[in-house]
């Protein structure tokens, strides 16, 4: 089910244009409007669902498929010899609609795009503590 108000949802129903590049039955790609490198695209479930924590297992396999095919093809298409999949999920991690979709950002050596920051774990004991209280969560 579409949701009335969800930018993506329209894009869905055909109420606001975009340069399609890939569908399924279960997934639509387009490029993004406001690419962070040309060629930089988007992967959507068309079940309207928020974030990665309600798709419904079933279209995984399906949205594992359509960025397997949109990666290959946007990276020859424009030169990449890299390319990043990111999903942001919830608005604390930068998500901006709130339909759950996958990026495809094509990248090459000195684009001047730089990974997030990471710093180590204080020891190997705060590191194990981590892991075990994850794995309560599990």
């Amino acid at each position: 089910m579409l949701d009335k108000d969800c930018l993506f949802c329209k894009i869905l129903r055909g109420e606001i244009p975009s340069a399609q590049i890939y569908e399924t039955p279960a997934v639509l790609a387009f490029l993004d409007i406001a690419p962070i490198r040309p060629g930089h695209a988007l992967v959507i479930p068309k079940a309207h669902v928020a974030s990665l924590w309600e798709l419904p297992a079933d279209i995984g396999g399906d949205l594992v498929t359509a960025l397997q095919v949109v990666g290959r093809a946007v990276r020859e298409a424009t030169g990449a010899t890299g390319v990043n999949v990111v999903m942001n999920n919830g608005a604390s991690a930068g998500q901006l609609v709130l339909h759950a979709h996958f990026h495809v950002i094509p990248r090459a050596e000195g684009d001047g795009l730089e990974p997030w920051p990471g710093a180590p774990y204080a020891d190997m004991a705060a590191m194990t503590r981590m892991a075990e209280t994850i794995r309560t969560r599990i």
